[in-house]
């Protein structure tokens, strides 16, 4: 965990209360690399995140171990991961249901956390066979959930930010609403990239958000830039084609104003509401 709380912008503390962790892992200039869920699972502090940035993100970690008793590693191999709708499964399988926002709770090597800010679903983490016994072999296909369509629409559903190879040193964390979501702790100390959070904090330079979208039919990927029919511009960070409806989450410029990115044609999207508020800084 001291080696984590030098590296992520969350409280790394915070594990041994039983909690997971949204935490962003950044570059010197404070730019997201990615974004980690960090749960105290008992074989160690297991971290959550998409497999396309995971050996990059691996290397570049390793890189700062130097005299520190600490082992990286791909845990793929030996633990499995399974997203979860709904408690019913849960106690379906005899496993605990964590009642906190972000809590986490284990039974004999199954660890299952509240997804935070989303108290509808669910990480189930384990050895694949204990996974397999406790939910039956279809728990482990539903690790893919982790990162299929339906989980990622629920992540923009709730607001939940992600960040693929393609986005990766694109943004600063309070770009993906992270200060928002308990993702950054402005009181733990020095991380990489600390430095330029807090600045963009303290001087209230916040001029990109998180926002909800609905856009028209078309093709869209993550990455692309957009320029809305009201002035802002930006990038996309998720999006998700749902039977025709096309919901996305894009960070954008604040106003209309001040952005770099290149022109683009207007797009006629239509603004959703996300489950907490950015009236602090809009």
């Amino acid at each position: 965990m001291n080696f984590l709380q030098g590296q992520v912008s969350s409280d790394t503390r915070r594990l041994a209360e039983k909690v997971s962790l949204l935490s962003s892992y950044s570059n010197p200039q404070g730019r997201v690399l990615a974004l980690i869920y960090l749960l105290p699972h008992s074989t160690g502090v297991a971290a959550i995140l998409p497999r396309e940035i995971l050996l990059p993100t691996l290397q570049r970690m390793r890189k700062f171990i130097l005299r520190s008793k600490v082992q990286i590693e791909d845990a793929g191999d030996s633990l499995k991961v399974a997203g979860v709708h709904g408690d019913q499964a849960l106690r379906g399988a005899g496993l605990p249901v964590p009642q906190e926002a972000n809590g986490y709770l284990e039974q004999d090597g199954i660890g299952v956390a509240r997804v935070n800010h989303d108290r509808n679903r669910f990480w189930v983490i384990g050895a694949a066979v204990k996974l397999s016994d406790a939910m039956g072999a279809d728990a482990i296909e539903a690790g893919a959930a982790s990162g299929g369509d339906h989980w990622r629409l629920a992540d923009i559903q709730a607001g939940l930010p992600q960040v693929y190879a393609v986005t990766s040193e694109a943004f600063v964390a309070q770009m993906l609403n992270l200060d928002l979501l308990d993702g950054i702790s402005f009181s733990k100390g020095c991380y990489t990239g600390q430095e330029i959070i807090a600045r963009t904090q303290n001087l209230g330079r916040i001029k990109r958000r998180l926002f909800r979208l609905q856009l028209p039919a078309g093709s869209w990927s993550v990455g692309q830039a957009l320029h809305l029919a009201d002035g802002r511009q930006g990038r996309l960070t998720e999006v998700i084609d749902s039977g025709g409806r096309i919901d996305a989450l894009a960070v954008l410029s604040i106003d209309a104003t001040g952005n770099e990115l290149p022109a683009a044609l207007p797009v006629a999207a239509t603004e959703l509401p996300l489950p907490y508020s950015l009236s602090q800084d809009v």
